[in-house]
């Protein structure tokens, strides 16, 4: 009965959980001031220096800092993510036995025994879980912003062939589109402005930030326009259409990777379905010998 109403009282503080994560996530909150500000003064941020032992922990497994930034998220929110994955990993065994014991199944001495490997592997299980869908977001992520990339070269291609600067070019193409990643440049420009620093070192040290490279291709670029004068344009293009083919050439490699990873299931279907239509002709067979 004690093992019931814990089960219960466990099922109830869970659901309540999620109910309080639902209504913050819909309640409106106040804009936080203080990534706003980090936003614009990145290199003012505290930074804290880490113990010998998570020095060492980190050397192993290090942090996906260009990931985290690429999705806005701090490493409080990677560790905390892999607590509450661990612990729920941890917990999925144990509230399991509670409720087989509920239903009246007494487990062997055995497998209660083993229960405490069972819950750490299933820990490790979730928090590898939870580490491998931060990194496949973060390269979904990426795929686009490379998208949006290639497309901000020709903006800025057809900008400077208007007429204006390196500068001004830069941020009347950052104004067209109003998607996140336009965003994201936006703001590298405004800090740029704000700092009274060229805008291409800011293109440049986001892209190595959030591990986009193609983006300091154009800090790059324009920061050769003075010299180059009239070839920028056609550097911005071929670049553009340079990023456009390696863009093509990985869609069509994952294509090809996951159409070899489907043939496994239709292998394995075709072999059950010739289990199906062997299996009665070599019971006949049998039948009729014997």
């Amino acid at each position: 009965m004690d093992l019931v109403l814990l089960g219960s009282l466990l099922v109830g503080a869970l659901a309540a959980t999620g109910v309080v994560i639902l209504l913050g996530e819909l309640l409106p909150a106040a804009p936080a001031l203080g990534p706003a500000l980090h936003r614009l003064h990145p290199e003012l941020a505290p930074r804290r220096v880490p113990l010998a032992g998570a020095q060492r922990l980190l050397r192993r497994f290090p942090v996906p800092r260009d990931s985290l930034a690429l999705l806005d998220r701090s490493t409080g929110y990677y560790y905390s993510t892999l607590l509450v994955a661990g612990l729920a990993g941890l917990a999925l065994p144990l509230l399991m036995g509670m409720l087989l014991t509920a239903a009246g199944r007494h487990l062997p001495a055995a497998a209660v025994a083993a229960s405490a490997g069972v819950s750490l592997l299933t820990a490790a299980g979730f928090v590898l879980v939870a580490h491998s869908d931060l990194q496949f977001r973060a390269r979904r992520i990426r795929r686009e912003f490379r998208s949006v990339v290639a497309v901000y070269l020709s903006l800025v291609a057809m900008e400077r062939g208007a007429g204006h600067g390196s500068v001004e070019s830069l941020e009347r193409a950052a104004e067209v589109g109003d998607g996140w990643v336009i965003g994201r440049i936006r703001q590298a420009l405004l800090r740029a402005r704000t700092h009274h620093r060229p805008p291409w070192d800011e293109l440049t040290r986001l892209g190595q930030e959030i591990g986009v490279p193609e983006l300091g291709d154009v800090g790059q670029i324009m920061q050769s326009s003075g010299q180059a004068g009239a070839q920028v344009n056609r550097t911005l293009l071929e670049r553009a259409d340079s990023l456009r083919d390696q863009i093509r050439a990985d869609a069509l490699a994952r294509a090809e990777a996951t159409t070899g990873k489907l043939e496994i299931p239709g292998a394995i279907l075709l072999f059950i379905l010739a289990a199906f239509v062997i299996y009665p002709i070599t019971q006949r067979v049998y039948i009729g010998i014997s």
